[in-house]
C-alpha cells in the first residue's frame, strides 16, 4: 500500500484511499475557521469497470454535530473505473472547529448491472497533528 494514504476501506472488491492534511492557506483559526484537503483514490479490483453514480457523507465536528452532504459523483465527475484501474481526486471540507472527521459512501453501478455501496473510510481532522 502506498505510504501517502493513511486511510482504506475495500467494499465489493473497490478500495477507496485517503490522505488528508490541513489547508493553513485556506484556514483562519483566529476567525474559527479550518480547511481540509482530502485525496481519494478509488482502487476498482472486480472483473468488470464500476462507474461512480453518487456519494453519501457523514462530517461532524469537534463539538459532535453531525453534517450530512450527498450528491451525483464526485469533483463535477461520475467516472469509470475499468478493472485494475484506479481513478484519483482531490477535495476539501471547511469546519469551525480545529478537529473532527468524515466517513461516507460512494453507491456504484457495476459491468453487470450491479448497485454496490462502497464504503469511504472515517478519516480524522486535526489541526495541528502530522497527518498523512
Amino acid at each position: 500500500m502506498d505510504s501517502f494514504f493513511s486511510y482504506a476501506a475495500t467494499t465489493h472488491d473497490v478500495t477507496v484511499r485517503v490522505a488528508v492534511t490541513l489547508a493553513p492557506e485556506k484556514s483562519e483559526p483566529d476567525q474559527g475557521r479550518w480547511f481540509w484537503t482530502y485525496h481519494i483514490r478509488i482502487e476498482n479490483r472486480r472483473d468488470a469497470p464500476v462507474q461512480l453514480l453518487t456519494r453519501r457523507w457523514v462530517v461532524a465536528d469537534g463539538r459532535g454535530a453531525i453534517f450530512r452532504r450527498e450528491g451525483e459523483g464526485v469533483v463535477g465527475e461520475q467516472p469509470v473505473i475499468q478493472p485494475g484501474a484506479s481513478y484519483d481526486y482531490v477535495s476539501g471540507c471547511p469546519l469551525g472547529t480545529p478537529t473532527g472527521w468524515m466517513e461516507g459512501a460512494y453507491v456504484m453501478l457495476d459491468g453487470h448491472g450491479t448497485m454496490l455501496e462502497v464504503t469511504i473510510p472515517r478519516f480524522a481532522l486535526l489541526a495541528g497533528a502530522v497527518q498523512g
